[in-house]
C-alpha cells in the first residue's frame, strides 16, 4: 500500500510577509515611544514668538499674565518677550484694545475711549469716589508702595475705612509687607485701577509739580493741600481719557474718613 504524497505549503509572498508584519504592530520587548505620534501639535520652535502669537495669548488668557509665564508657555527667553510686547503696544496705539501693563504682568484690556460703549454693553456701573477715596488713592497711586500709616501721616485722618474699601473696590492691592517693625501692608495700584483710569502703567500718571511730588514723598502731614491737587491730577486724567466707569465729580480736601 503506497502512502499519500506529503502536500507541499503555498509559497508566501514577500510582500505578504511585509504586510503582515507592519499590521501586527511593534514586537514584544520593543519602545513603542520610538513610533512618531501622528496626533501630536508640532512644538513651537525654539526662540519663536511672534507679535501675532503674542497677542492671541493674551486674548484668551483668563487672568493677567507675567513676563515669566508667557516666555515659559513661548520657549524664549525674557528679551524677546519684552520686544515683542513692544512691538504689540505700539501697534495696538489707535485701536479699540490696548496693552496694559502692571510690572510684571500685563493683559489686553479695552481702550478709554471705547469706554462708553462697552459700559453700555455690559451694564456696568461707573464706581463714585469720594473725596477722602480719591485723595488715598492719589497717596497710593503716587507713593506706592506704602502703609496705612504713611496715608494717614500725609492725610493728617484715620484711613482704615477708605484703604479698605480701595481694596474691596480693587482699585488698591496689597503688596507684600514692611520690614519696618510690625510688618506694615504695603499699598499700590493694580491693573484694575490702570483700567478704570485708561492708563497703560503707573508711568502714564500725570506730573506733578516738584513742590507738591516733593510733599508727597516726604510724608509732610502738612501736605493736604498738596494731596488734594494730586488727587485732582488724577480727576483730570479720567476725565481726559473720558472714561465712563469712575465718577469723580465733587473733589474738596476730606476732613473725615470715608469712601
Amino acid at each position: 500500500m503506497t502512502e499519500p504524497e506529503p502536500v507541499a505549503e503555498p509559497a508566501v509572498e514577500p510582500d505578504m510577509v511585509d504586510v503582515a508584519a507592519a499590521d501586527a504592530g511593534p514586537s514584544d520587548g520593543a519602545d513603542p515611544s520610538s513610533d512618531a505620534d501622528l496626533g501630536e501639535e508640532a512644538p513651537l520652535a525654539p526662540g519663536e514668538l511672534t507679535e501675532a502669537q503674542l497677542e492671541a495669548l493674551l486674548f484668551v488668557a483668563e487672568k493677567p499674565l507675567t513676563r515669566r509665564e508667557i516666555a515659559t508657555v513661548a520657549g524664549v527667553e525674557r528679551a524677546v518677550v519684552d520686544e515683542r510686547l513692544g512691538d504689540l503696544e505700539v501697534s495696538l496705539a489707535g485701536r479699540g484694545i490696548k496693552l496694559v501693563i502692571s510690572g510684571e504682568r500685563v493683559e489686553l484690556a479695552t481702550a478709554p475711549e471705547a469706554g462708553r460703549l462697552v459700559a453700555r454693553a455690559v451694564g456696568a456701573d461707573a464706581v463714585r469716589l469720594s473725596p477722602a477715596a480719591l485723595e488715598t488713592l492719589a497717596i497710593v497711586a503716587y507713593r506706592q508702595p506704602t502703609t496705612r500709616a504713611v496715608i494717614e501721616r500725609v492725610r493728617g485722618v484715620d484711613s482704615d475705612y477708605t484703604v479698605r474699601a480701595l481694596l474691596h473696590r480693587r482699585l488698591s492691592v496689597e503688596l507684600g509687607r514692611s520690614d519696618a517693625p510690625g510688618r506694615p501692608i504695603f499699598y499700590g495700584t493694580g491693573f484694575e485701577f490702570l483700567e478704570r483710569f485708561g492708563l497703560v502703567s503707573t508711568d502714564e500718571l500725570p506730573p506733578l509739580d516738584l513742590d507738591i511730588a516733593t510733599r508727597l514723598v516726604d510724608g509732610d502731614a502738612a501736605a493736604a493741600g498738596a494731596v488734594t491737587l494730586a488727587a485732582a491730577a488724577v480727576v483730570a486724567l479720567a476725565k481726559t481719557t473720558a472714561n465712563p466707569t469712575t465718577d469723580t465729580t465733587g473733589i474738596s480736601p476730606a476732613t473725615e474718613d470715608g469712601a
